[in-house]
């Protein structure tokens, strides 16, 4: 195969998976009719080269807020991320798990007295540290995960088991209304023992990600407590949630700061 058909095959899988929003590995394999092998290395380049981010088992598109080079969390994020830490009691005992939107919280956990956080994510740590009212700190240590940003495997499931604590604060990459949170990391291990070691787990996700059907089932509904989402969630699948004994909060989000 030429250099030029390789090129134009890695622009036509870059064109899919930024019309898509996600996709695996198998689809685009499928879609082009190549192998995985091939696939894996056409995705490895075009994120070396800045123009999508893969995950374990497939790709998402490079998100809008980082184009410019600058990281910005969406008004929506920011609104879920305050509506969480509303919910949480001074001298608390939390898990704060890797994630743009969890990362949101940090800022308002500033005027929160006796905390103690638990965590997996160096960038949740540092913002940790910054601030002023610094929480008692404390890191699950592990293997490093360069797609997640954040530390996975059996040494860090062990060190969360020597714990026990009042709520797990953790993300979606997608939410199926029929089985639970979804996921495209392939390391599944350290979310479930975060859940199992928290008396209640709060799922913070923007509503575009509710209905999103990845394969990887990160969490079932059952071990899930509350989801915090935005306004656009869709009252058939407040209902279909709710149908699973979780509670559904839902924020108001100020479309005028989104691009803030």
């Amino acid at each position: 195969m030429t250099k030029r058909n390789t090129a134009q095959r890695r622009h036509a899988i870059l064109a899919y998976v930024n019309a898509e929003g996600e996709v695996s590995v198998e689809t685009l394999a499928q879609r082009f009719d190549f192998s995985e092998v091939t696939i894996r290395k056409d995705l490895a380049t075009l994120e070396k080269s800045g123009l999508l981010l893969r995950r374990h088992g497939g790709a998402v598109p490079l998100p809008v807020e980082l184009l410019d080079g600058t990281l910005k969390v969406s008004a929506a994020k920011r609104a879920i991320a305050a509506a969480a830490a509303q919910r949480l009691p001074e001298h608390s005992r939390i898990i704060i798990d890797s994630g743009t939107t969890t990362s949101a919280m940090i800022p308002e956990l500033d005027g929160k007295t006796g905390l103690v956080v638990m965590t997996n994510s160096l960038a949740v740590a540092n913002a940790l540290h910054a601030l002023e009212r610094e929480p008692i700190l404390l890191m699950t240590g592990g293997t490093w995960d360069p797609h997640s940003e954040s530390f996975q495997g059996q040494v860090a499931e062990a060190v969360l088991r020597r714990y026990d604590f009042d709520q797990l604060f953790i993300g979606a990459d997608g939410i199926d209304l029929e089985r639970g949170t979804t996921t495209f990391n392939e390391l599944l291990g350290l979310s479930r023992v975060m859940a199992e070691v928290a008396r209640e787990v709060v799922v913070l996700v923007e509503a575009d990600k509710i209905g999103r059907r990845i394969p990887n089932l990160e969490l079932p509904w059952g071990s899930i407590d509350t989801l915090i989402t935005d306004h656009r969630l869709e009252p058939a699948q407040r209902q279909a949630i709710e149908a699973h004994a979780v509670e559904v909060v839902t924020v108001t989000v100020d479309e005028s700061e989104s691009r803030r």
